[in-house]
C-alpha cells in the first residue's frame, strides 16, 4: 500500500489507493477508453484483451445499455430517482448525464466502496442546477447500510431505479447476490425498477471463463461468470420490460439496416416492482 498520497491520470487520489495491484474499476474505465488508470492497470488489461479480445465490445455495449436504460426509465417510466451502487470511475455518459440529459430535476445517488473512485466522482461528476447528485461509500454487501444512508438522499416513497452494472458477479455466492437484490428491492416503494447486467458464459463459454480464471489469479475483486437462468434469480417477483433477459447489445438497441447486433456475453434487463 502507498504511504503518501498519490497523484492519477484524473488529478490527486487517496492514499488507500494502492497503484501496484490491479484494480477492475480501473481496468474497465481502461477499456471504456477512460482517463483514470494507472501502467498496472493498462499491462493488466492488454494482456486480458489478448487473451479475450471481446471484453472491449463487452464493456463499451455495457455502457450503451446503461444510456438506453436509463434513458427509458427517465423518458418513458417518469424515474426521478436513481441508485447506482457499484458505479465505478467516471467515463462519458455516466447514470446522472443520461438521467438529467431527459429529466434535469433527477436526483442520482452512487454508491462504492473504492476510495479512488469516491474520489474521482466528486471531482467529476456534477449534477444539473435542477437535480442533485450525492456519493456514498458503503459496500454492496451491506445494503442495509445504504438503504439508510440513501434514504437521507432520495424520497424512498417515491420510485427509486436501482442500477446494478457489473457488480453482482463480484459476489461469489449466487444465494448472498439474490438475498441483495432482495433486500435492495424490498426497501423501494411499487413502481420502483431494477436495471442489472452481468458478465455470462453463455455467448463464448470456455474462452470467456479461461480468460476470468486467469483475471481472478491477479485482479481484485474477483468476478464470476453467470448463465441466463442464474441472472433470472435476480428478478423474481418483478415484471420483466420486454425483452427481457437478453444480451445487452440487444436490449431495445436501435434497429440497423444490418440487422440487430451482435450478442456480447453480458446479459441484462430491467424489471418493475409491482
Amino acid at each position: 500500500m502507498s504511504e503518501d498520497a498519490v497523484t492519477g491520470p484524473g488529478g490527486r487520489v487517496d492514499a488507500a489507493v494502492d497503484v501496484t495491484v490491479p484494480h477492475s474499476p480501473r481496468i474497465w474505465n481502461y477499456w471504456l477508453g477512460g482517463k483514470d488508470h494507472y501502467e498496472v492497470d493498462r499491462a493488466v488489461g492488454d494482456q486480458f484483451v489478448g487473451i479475450y479480445p471481446d471484453i472491449v465490445p463487452i464493456a463499451r455495449h455495457s455502457r450503451a445499455f446503461l444510456c438506453r436504460a436509463v434513458t427509458h426509465l427517465a423518458g418513458e417510466r417518469g424515474i426521478r430517482q436513481f441508485l447506482d451502487i457499484g458505479t465505478g470511475l467516471p467515463t462519458l455518459d455516466n447514470t446522472h448525464e443520461v438521467a438529467q440529459r431527459t429529466a434535469p430535476d433527477a436526483r442520482i445517488v452512487y454508491v462504492d466502496n473504492d476510495p479512488m473512485v469516491l474520489t474521482h466522482a466528486r471531482a467529476l461528476l456534477t449534477s444539473s442546477a435542477q437535480g442533485a447528485t450525492h456519493y456514498l461509500d458503503a459496500d454492496l454487501r451491506d445494503p442495509d447500510t445504504i438503504v439508510e444512508r440513501a434514504g437521507r438522499l432520495l424520497d424512498f416513497d417515491r420510485p427509486i431505479a436501482l442500477i446494478l452494472l457489473n457488480v453482482l458477479g463480484h459476489v461469489e455466492d449466487l444465494t448472498e447476490a439474490v438475498s441483495i437484490v432482495r433486500r435492495l428491492m424490498a426497501a423501494l416503494p411499487p413502481g420502483s425498477h431494477l436495471v442489472s447486467a452481468d458478465g455470462t458464459n453463455v455467448i463464448t463459454g470456455a474462452a470467456f471463463e479461461h480468460a476470468i480464471s486467469l483475471w481472478n489469479e491477479v485482479g481484485r475483486p474477483t468476478y464470476h461468470l453467470r448463465g441466463t437462468e442464474q441472472l433470472a434469480l435476480f428478478y423474481e417477483g418483478l415484471e420483466l420490460l420486454e425483452p427481457g433477459v437478453v444480451s445487452c447489445s440487444r436490449w431495445r438497441a436501435p434497429a440497423t439496416p444490418f440487422g440487430e447486433p451482435a450478442q456480447v456475453d453480458e446479459f441484462g434487463a430491467v424489471a418493475r416492482k409491482p
